[in-house]
């Protein structure tokens, strides 16, 4: 389980494709302290499990499920990404409940200056668009933000100088795909009307 508040940028140093999935490389400094083989770790929002590690890098094993439902397959050596160590029971809750399993992938569809802050605008796919709410959760890339507008199979976000500055989306152009997982209580909630 996740909060959605990113620890660091960390960048891809090797990909190497496997016959079901591929494995992932990523260098970092931060979420590498008190890492064990085992441990989970968001990579752009996506829950990956930790294969090896050295001081200054890690490696992950993705099923190939992973490769197809998310942005992790086309990432590239150099690219940067979202990295978050996952909530202690003891820590305190920033963000919202981030599980760390991607709904679906969407796309960047506009990004304005507003003074300060970016307004970003999201196409998403509609199974997903029903979770979101106006001023509810939704994790873009891991990160957790606050739903602003929904129209349609779109949404706005306001994003803050820090935000910008810590994550990807400093980085991302428009067309960009990323990773989007909507808030869970809206999923349960659905599951549990259906009984």
């Amino acid at each position: 389980m996740f909060t959605g508040i990113i620890e660091e940028l960390g960048t891809i140093k090797g990909v190497r494709t496997q016959l079901e999935g591929m494995r992932l490389s990523v260098s970092a400094k931060v979420v590498m302290d008190g890492m064990k083989t085992g441990d989970s770790i968001a990579v752009n929002g996506a829950c990956l499990t930790v294969t090896e590690f050295d001081r200054v890098s890690f490696t992950a094993d993705v099923s190939g499920e992973t490769v197809n439902r998310t942005n992790i397959g086309k990432l590239r050596v150099g690219d940067k990404v979202n990295l978050e160590r996952p909530l202690r029971l003891s820590d305190r809750l920033g963000g919202h409940l981030v599980s760390g399993h991607v709904d679906a992938v969407g796309f960047i569809r506009g990004m304005i200056k507003k003074g300060e802050v970016s307004v970003f605008t999201f196409e998403t796919p509609k199974d997903i668009s029903k979770y979101l709410i106006s001023k509810g959760s939704v994790a873009v890339d891991g990160i957790s933000l606050t739903v602003n507008d929904i129209t349609g199979n779109t949404f706005s976000i306001t994003v803050i100088p820090h935000t910008i500055k810590m994550t990807t989306l400093g980085f991302k152009k428009i067309g960009a795909a990323v990773n989007l997982e909507a808030d869970m209580i809206g999923k349960y909630i659905e599951a549990f009307a259906k009984l």
